[in-house]
């Protein structure tokens, strides 16, 4: 039997608006997944500590800052760093086009741009992040 996917829903840096990253926890939370919901103004080290110490699947950030270069950086390679490069990174925000190819070849593997639905994202959760077994 399946364990339920663990997702770590983080707002890393200080932007302040968190309503997109609250209804994207609800709705993993709705379908099923245990959901863990950071708060504002985490650092990457803080989200990565929570992740681990968890037993995160998956972590979900939402950055509409525009510093999301450097935050997505800075959390895969604290995952890396901690032996915890297994723990799936996606995110999601006001995130340029241009960049998301280059978020990819960081490790992040899955940008949802605005207008993206909660459905596409449970979807793609589900599709995507392991659990371990029960």
């Amino acid at each position: 039997m399946q364990a339920r996917i663990r997702v770590v829903v983080a707002k890393p840096g200080l932007d302040g608006h968190d309503r997109g990253a609250k209804v994207v926890a609800r709705a993993l939370r709705d379908a099923g997944m245990e959901v863990v919901y950071t708060g504002l103004h985490q650092t990457p080290e803080q989200i990565v500590e929570t992740a681990i110490q968890e037993d995160a699947d998956a972590i979900g950030l939402s950055v509409l800052s525009g510093a999301h270069m450097t935050l997505f950086r800075r959390v895969i390679e604290l995952l890396a760093e901690r032996d915890a490069a297994d723990i799936v990174v996606f995110g999601g925000g006001i995130i340029p086009a241009d960049d998301i190819a280059e978020l990819e070849k960081l490790g992040v593997a899955r940008i949802f741009t605005p207008g993206a639905t909660t459905a596409s994202i449970i979807e793609w959760v589900r599709a995507n992040v392991s659990s371990p077994v029960a």
